[in-house]
């Protein structure tokens, strides 16, 4: 018998018995996790452990690696609204890390940018990320690394997807 989720707006979909206790067990999980990530803010080691806010990493992530765009755009790509992507770029902008620029054929229209600053503090945020990642999956092989990264981007996909919005980019595996 399908299920059908508290938002009603998401399909139903059939489930068995051997399925809940499985979805149970994965739902407590992501649950975990969240709380966890949120508890640690999984913002990385040493000196720039939470230094930078989810929301500026993205942007500045974004940014890196499609290049510069206007507002509109980088709300687009990441699934969010206008006035909050100006709302969250503010700071970015004012602390040096995101430059505005006009638009080279349109220079009534502006032109989001990753600075030098913005690039060099992004990377120092990585390097960070990475090492904490490094840490969290210690006795890890490579191969388990890899299916964990692959089978996270794959529930985040289907995650966007089923609610309506584009899938973060991020680095390729």
């Amino acid at each position: 018998m399908p299920s059908n989720p508290a938002n009603s707006d998401l399909p139903a979909v059939a489930e068995t018995p051997a399925d809940a206790g499985l979805l149970d067990a994965l739902q407590h999980q992501v649950a975990v996790f969240a709380r966890r990530a949120e508890q640690t803010r999984l913002g990385g080691v040493g000196q720039a452990r939470n230094s930078m806010d989810r929301a500026a990493y993205l942007l500045l992530n974004r940014l890196d690696l499609e290049g510069p765009m206007g507002v509109k755009a980088l709300a687009c790509g990441m699934g969010i609204d206008s006035s909050t992507v100006t709302r969250q770029v503010a700071p970015l902008v004012d602390t040096g890390l995101v430059k505005r620029t006009s638009h080279p054929e349109d220079g009534r229209a502006v032109v989001l940018a990753l600075s030098p600053r913005g690039l060099a503090r992004l990377e120092e945020v990585r390097h960070s990320r990475r090492e904490l990642m490094a840490r969290v999956t210690d006795g890890w092989t490579e191969d388990e690394r890899e299916s964990f990264t692959a089978l996270l981007t794959r529930f985040n996909g289907s995650l966007s997807e089923l609610m309506g919005s584009v899938s973060e980019a991020g680095p390729a595996s």
